[in-house]
């Protein structure tokens, strides 16, 4: 083979955005194959590798084509020992999330011959498992749009790959709306000073200046960073050692507004010096406190 390939395989649950993710790729300039089988993967990889404007590749991987997923870890393995850079894109979901998906769209599951999308569902799970535990990052598309999966997937394969740093993202969110189900670290953050009870600053956000000097000029708020700062300065190494490319870390306060908006913003700040960070407020526009 003349040239070597990043190859990013995205595979999960059907009807966790596979497909859309594709699309994604697509147009980040990716030459993209959906359900290749394992035998003609090598040969295609060997006409993509002798065109030197072609260096990055898109593989689909999912239930439907039963041979694929048989051989498909012993085909990874292959290109990493003819040295491709393999990436692993697992997408997930939860299962009331799918039916209603399945349920919305109409679409007959793979697994479902027999009509029982839930045990399909968890079926599929059980195939995709090893995959999982091999993926380089597992989105989890529950709570995520069409446009939240495309902005995830751009952070995650537009990131600077000669960086040995994972990114980070900062998510700021509402504990009423719910804790985000992809956070790897969660930080509860409604001890702190509320602005909501503030009539001058009910109606701003943490984005706001004297939202933002409410927050962090608090002594309160002052401690926590003096001790959340090291404590992140130490984990975050160790999480990029073993290899995980991308952390999330919530940030709650009781409606996503005001406080765990302005110490995101605050952190991120002081992270990207180090880090490559990116930072989101999911609960922002909503009413709350």
């Amino acid at each position: 083979m003349t040239g070597q390939l990043h190859i990013v395989v995205v595979t999960g649950l059907s009807g966790a955005g596979r497909s859309t993710a594709l699309r994604v790729l697509e147009d980040a300039g990716l030459f993209c194959v959906d359900n290749l089988p394992p035998a003609l993967a090598p040969e295609l990889l060997a006409l993509i590798g002798r065109d030197e404007k072609l260096d990055r590749v898109g593989l689909g991987i999912d239930v439907r084509t039963g041979a694929f997923l048989s051989g498909v870890e012993e085909t990874l393995r292959a290109l990493e020992a003819s040295g491709h850079r393999v990436e692993v894109v697992f997408l997930d979901c939860s299962d009331e999330v799918l039916v209603r998906r399945f349920s919305e769209t109409r679409r007959p599951h793979a697994l479902a011959r027999q009509g029982d999308l839930q045990a399909a569902i968890g079926s599929e799970r059980e195939r995709l498992a090893s995959l999982r535990d091999r993926a380089d990052v597992v989105i989890d598309t529950t709570e995520l749009s069409v446009h939240d999966l495309r902005r995830r997937l751009i952070e995650y394969i537009g990131r600077d790959l000669s960086r040995s740093s994972m990114v980070v993202r900062l998510v700021s969110f509402g504990f009423k709306y719910g804790i985000p189900t992809h956070a790897d670290l969660v930080f509860d953050l409604r001890f702190l000073p509320n602005p909501h009870f503030v009539d001058a600053l009910r109606p701003q956000t943490g984005m706001d200046p004297d939202v933002a000097a409410y927050v962090l000029e608090a002594p309160e708020t002052r401690e926590l960073l003096s001790h959340l700062r090291p404590m992140l300065e130490y984990a975050l190494p160790r999480y990029a050692r073993e290899g995980k490319a991308y952390l999330t870390i919530a940030l709650g306060c009781t409606g996503g507004r005001h406080r765990s908006v302005a110490l995101a913003e605050e952190l991120g700040r002081q992270l990207k010096s180090e880090h490559e960070v990116v930072v989101s407020h999911r609960d922002v526009e909503r009413a709350g406190s």
